[in-house]
């Protein structure tokens, strides 16, 4: 930020390396304050404010929620190197020369602050700010903002151990019990970073008269706080889904995978903003509301050896997929249908859904056309998975 005065030419901030794109707890911030000027100017003193702190703001009917928590402090008073100064610390700044104020704090160690944020209802942002006094002139001042990103290792037992659930749901059509649908399903470990593939083994029944589809998502879930009232946002960021399946069937996933897109980490250590991550796996039934089973995520920084852990994990999952498959209890049948032909009318394209609205894509009931004609089913030993899908089975 440049200030531009009648007497002041130049007064800015810069950092001492200006390629560093964040800074972590525990690190020396430092930097200089350059000032230059037009005419013969006294300078009372220069001094430096750092600052981080984190503010929620969002209205509640006619009420205005706010509440903010400060996590950095720094203040100092800059003095020029070989300047002479008079008794009252002032300086003389003459025009023609460029005078810099060094500065450099640390930052408070690791877990004492939270990384830089910026929501629709909150931020926490980190910045210095000089102030220049001069007698019988108002005060000047220029800012410049600074990154933290406080290190989250997902290399920790928690978040290295698998992780899952089941639900089924009991399906009405007008008041009239129409059978139900479940799903089980679970993930190899809890903590991922970004651009690292979530290894999925599910296994979903229906046994209601519709067609239904399973679907998995990465659920950003984004909390404010402030005047003892709690703002909730929710996004979803990413998506897969699966086969339709018809009444009387199941499907399984075998080691399907969602990445992880370019997120920022898991926020967890502010006192009134959490940033935190789920996947949900779900399955979408028209005309009822969705079957939805929700497992936590953490998603940590990169650079701490996750990654690589990661892809071992993932390895592992695939290798051991037979065994963690055997605890679903998967039937051996032979295939249905719905494996032989892609001109299938209930075969539709495998695209992502990126937003909540999940549209007619499956018809309520499975009355297909009377024109419409099923090929012969193939022997057992001719339907294969095909990248990773697994086939369409009977339910047991």
């Amino acid at each position: 930020m440049v200030a531009m005065a009648k007497r002041v030419k130049t007064f800015h901030i810069q950092f001492t390396d200006p390629s560093k794109t964040f800074y972590c707890g525990g690190e020396k911030v430092s930097g200089r304050v350059s000032v230059e000027v037009n005419e013969v100017t006294r300078v009372s003193a220069v001094k430096l404010l750092a600052l981080g702190s984190a503010k929620v703001e969002y209205a509640k009917g006619k009420q205005r929620c706010r509440q903010a928590a400060e996590y950095l402090r720094h203040e100092e008073v800059l003095l020029l190197d070989e300047q002479p100064a008079d008794t009252d610390g002032s300086v003389v700044l003459r025009p023609g020369n460029k005078y810099e104020y060094m500065f450099g704090f640390e930052l408070p160690q690791q877990g004492q602050l939270v990384s830089s944020y910026k929501g629709k209802f909150g931020y926490v942002q980190y910045y210095v700010k000089a102030m220049m006094e001069r007698p019988q002139q108002p005060t000047m001042e220029c800012k410049k903002a600074f990154e933290v990103e406080e290190p989250l290792d997902v290399n920790t037992p928690d978040l290295l151990s698998p992780t899952g659930g089941s639900k089924e749901k009991k399906v009405t059509c007008m008041f009239i019990p129409d059978g139900q649908v479940s799903l089980n399903a679970k993930i190899d470990r809890r903590g991922f970073c970004e651009g690292e593939d979530i290894c999925i083994n599910a296994k979903f029944e229906n046994t209601c008269s519709r067609i239904v589809v399973p679907k998995a998502a990465i659920i950003a879930k984004h909390t404010y706080q402030a005047n003892g009232r709690t703002k909730v946002c929710r996004q979803k960021l990413s998506a897969v889904r699966g086969n339709h399946i018809i009444s009387g069937m199941c499907d399984a996933w075998q080691g399907k995978t969602i990445r992880v897109p370019k997120i920022k980490p898991s926020m967890l250590g502010c006192n009134i903003i959490r940033v935190e991550y789920a996947l949900t796996i779900y399955i979408h039934i028209p005309g009822s509301e969705k079957l939805i089973l929700e497992l936590p995520l953490v998603i940590g920084t990169a650079g701490l050896g996750s990654r690589s852990n990661s892809v071992s994990s993932q390895e592992g999952s695939v290798s051991s997929a037979s065994q963690s498959w055997a605890s679903l209890r998967m039937p051996s049948s032979p295939p249905s249908y719905c494996d032989i032909s892609r001109d299938c009318r209930l075969d539709q394209p495998l695209t992502p859904l990126l937003d909540d609205f999940d549209g007619d894509d499956s018809p309520i009931f499975m009355n297909p056309p009377p024109t419409f004609q099923f090929p012969s089913p193939p022997a057992y030993t001719e339907a294969e998975e095909v990248n990773g899908n697994a086939r369409m089975l009977p339910v047991c």
